[in-house]
């Protein structure tokens, strides 16, 4: 049975995995010289170092998380991974190709999506984009059409082909760019906060996809995200940047663990009644008429507590809410700094 028989995404020959790092950075760096005004006709110059000698390797095949808060240096690691900046200092390797040095050739092996900004043309129906990147990338005619079938049908694009990328809405839009990210078979791809803004069906779409390109073709994948379900549902591995250095490199387990971060679970009650009798370590945080709040460490399943609740409680809702990116590496930036001056 072919892949488009069994409704599974086209595998590409020569993708099994090899040995050695496919991602390779060494002491990278990035920076940039900012220029401000100091006052009457003066301006004064300083240099901003938005990546601070990072060195990782990511495998072919791996599924890797790159967390951090907003002016972290994730994107701007992503732009020399591409290309599209080039390092200050320190080796960087994708593939076996300098990026900056051969962006052209790197750019049939690799696919990009920025959650923020599209690589559609935006007056263009769909399906015409996706002509323009056949020809750009020169795929070849049959596995183009092989692609386009599957992936269309994956992201469940089939009538949107017709419509402006203008007209399209956010979470549509995101799984379009998906596709054109994918067309010419790369062998990793970027998602540079592929869920921002997506409602919970679109998201649990988007996820699922990635989960099998990734099993069935064997693409390397590196994640930027603020979204953790998106880190816990995905990737085995994760990497946490801040300020440019590399903090933490592990499981997220290792990572909850490291900043002893918290899941809330808000539990919605047919009545008002005193703070539920929670097995610990979880407890009761908040309290407000019918509705309470309960915190368990986030490396914990809920499936236990909500299953002890429903038990014992006339529940009638309830909703876990993932620990704030920042507030975990804040933490992990007190516990450094208390050991630092013990």
């Amino acid at each position: 049975m072919t892949g488009s028989e069994s409704g599974s995404i086209p595998s590409k020959s020569g993708s099994v995995a090899s040995e050695g790092g496919f991602i390779e950075l060494d002491g990278v760096e990035k920076v940039f010289e900012v220029r401000r005004k100091t006052g009457f006709m003066k301006r004064e110059r300083r240099q901003v170092r938005a990546v601070d000698s990072i060195s990782f390797r990511v495998q072919r095949g791996e599924m890797v998380g790159y967390i951090g808060p907003n002016g972290a240096g994730k994107s701007t690691t992503i732009k020399m991974l591409t290309g599209i900046l080039t390092p200050s200092a320190g080796r960087l390797r994708v593939a076996g190709i300098d990026p900056s040095r051969e962006r052209t050739r790197l750019a049939y092996r690799i696919g990009v999506v920025f959650g923020q900004r599209t690589t559609l043309w935006w007056d263009l129906p769909l399906l015409a984009s996706y002509r323009l990147m056949h020809r750009m990338y020169r795929i070849p005619d049959a596995r183009y059409r092989e692609n386009l079938d599957r992936l269309v049908e994956l992201l469940d694009l089939g009538d949107l082909l017709d419509v402006p990328v203008r007209q399209l809405s956010l979470g549509q839009r995101m799984r379009g760019d998906i596709v054109a990210a994918l067309l010419h078979d790369p062998e990793v791809l970027y998602l540079d906060e592929p869920t921002i803004g997506l409602d919970v069906v679109s998201k649990s779409r988007v996820r699922e996809f990635l989960r099998e390109l990734n099993a069935e073709r064997g693409t390397t994948v590196l994640l930027t995200t603020h979204d953790l379900q998106d880190i816990e549902q995905l990737c085995k591995r994760v990497m946490v940047i801040d300020h440019g250095r590399l903090m933490y490199d592990g499981p997220l387990t290792g990572l909850h663990e490291a900043g002893e971060s918290e899941r809330t679970l808000v539990v919605d009650l047919e009545r008002e009644l005193p703070p539920i009798e929670a097995p610990p370590p979880a407890r009761v945080v908040r309290v407000d008429g019918p509705r309470q709040w309960l915190a368990f460490p986030a490396g914990e399943s809920a499936a236990p507590l909500v299953a002890r609740i429903a038990a014992d409680y006339p529940l009638v809702d309830l909703s876990v809410r993932e620990p704030d990116i920042e507030a975990v590496i804040a933490k992990m930036y007190a516990d450094q700094a208390e050991r630092a001056i013990s």
